[in-house]
């Protein structure tokens, strides 16, 4: 089930531009939530290589990301840039549409760490307009 749903993952972030070079997700961990019935946990990292990036998507989870190395840049639709460096933490909702996840540098790899509490079975990725 894992790597079905790393592959989802791959799969989803591989329809983005052609200009992004697209980032290397690990699967660390899924765990169900017997104490919420058909919701499961997901826990991977991302690494962007530099000037790397991810296409436009959703998670239709909450996502907690926290970085682990380099910069990376995130904003969600109607919101600001935010540029976190490790140490630091990001939340998106359900709803909400990623509209910049990017290496801040051009020169140095970034790394972090994303928590997804989602529908057991459901894409962890999604892609958006």
């Amino acid at each position: 089930m894992t790597i079905k749903l790393v592959a989802l993952v791959l799969l989803c972030l591989m329809t983005g531009t052609a200009a992004a070079q697209e980032p290397k997700v690990t699967s660390l961990m899924s765990k169900d939530l017997p104490e919420n019935p058909g919701r499961e946990a997901l826990m991977i990292t991302v690494e962007h290589a530099p000037g790397g990036s991810s296409a436009i998507h959703r998670h239709n989870a909450h996502a907690f990301v926290y970085a682990l190395e380099g910069s990376v840049v995130m904003q969600l639709k109607g919101g600001q840039q935010v540029t976190l460096t490790p140490g630091q933490s990001f939340y998106e909702g359900p709803d909400d549409v990623h509209v910049v996840d990017r290496n801040a540098s051009g020169t140095q790899p970034a790394k972090f760490l994303v928590l997804l509490i989602k529908d057991k079975g459901a894409p962890a990725l999604v892609p958006a307009q």
